[in-house]
């Protein structure tokens, strides 16, 4: 195995995708970026109402990109960094080439004897 290689199934990160695939959220995730903060502050830099707030974050909270804590009647929020790397290390490791790649495993895919053959070319043009 590669030394940059990260084990992972792409089924595990598919939750983490989609709750990042929302505007909303992915501003909830920057502010959170720089520190724990109440859900009254994020409530404030957004044009939303507190019930749409509570999705996001329960999106968020149930994704396991941010963790949240109750004080008093609100509740504060924070990301989970561990996670976050995680995440990267698996984006950068499906977008780059490595000797675990799938791609490795598709008989097609490893044609080195025709130098610049493609699946899409006719056999008339090989």
């Amino acid at each position: 195995m590669d030394q940059g290689h990260v084990e992972h199934a792409p089924s595990e990160y598919v939750p983490l995708l989609k709750a990042l695939a929302d505007e909303t959220r992915l501003r909830i995730v920057d502010m959170l970026s720089c520190g724990e903060m109440c859900a009254c502050n994020l409530l404030e830099s957004f044009d939303i109402t507190q019930p749409t707030l509570s999705y996001h974050m329960k999106v968020l909270t149930v994704s396991g990109l941010v963790h949240g804590r109750r004080e008093g009647s609100w509740m504060h929020y924070r990301l989970d960094e561990a996670c976050f790397r995680r995440l990267a290390a698996f984006l950068e490791d499906i977008s780059t080439e490595t000797e675990e790649c799938i791609c490795k495993r598709i008989p097609s895919a490893q044609s080195d004897d025709k130098p610049g053959a493609t699946c899409c070319q006719s056999p008339s043009t090989h």
